[in-house]
């Protein structure tokens, strides 16, 4: 968690500071956290893994190693534009209780988008 716990901080442009103030999490565990003194809690990692849209596994630096989520950069950009804009997060956080069915639909609408793209290149 210690050095991507760093990153994230600078990829975000944050402080640990904010990320106490956001998360209720104190200043003094961040700190002994990203100093090895001493490994949260898995409710505090939970918390710190949905604060920053990762798993805990990559805040305990498990699944860092994995190839990126999105294959394409510009998708990634997109994507993480989306996560970041507190209004257009509601995408993100609207999956957490769709029923399967809003799920469903709008699977069947990507691919639709998908096949529409593929026979435009062809």
């Amino acid at each position: 968690m210690y050095k991507d716990f760093e990153q994230l901080l600078q990829s975000k442009g944050i402080t640990s500071y904010k990320v106490s103030k956001d998360t209720g999490v104190s200043q003094t565990a961040l700190s002994n956290w990203k100093s090895g003194k001493s490994v949260p809690t898995t409710k505090t990692l939970q918390k710190l893994a949905d604060y920053f849209g990762v798993t805990i596994d990559y805040l305990m630096n498990k699944d860092n190693q994995k190839e990126e989520y999105y294959l394409n950069k510009e998708t990634a950009a997109i994507a993480q534009g989306i996560f970041d804009n507190k209004e257009l997060r509601l995408l993100y956080d609207a999956a957490r209780d769709a029923q399967p069915e809003d799920i469903q639909m709008a699977y069947d609408m990507l691919l639709a988008l998908k096949r529409k793209e593929r026979n435009n290149l062809d």
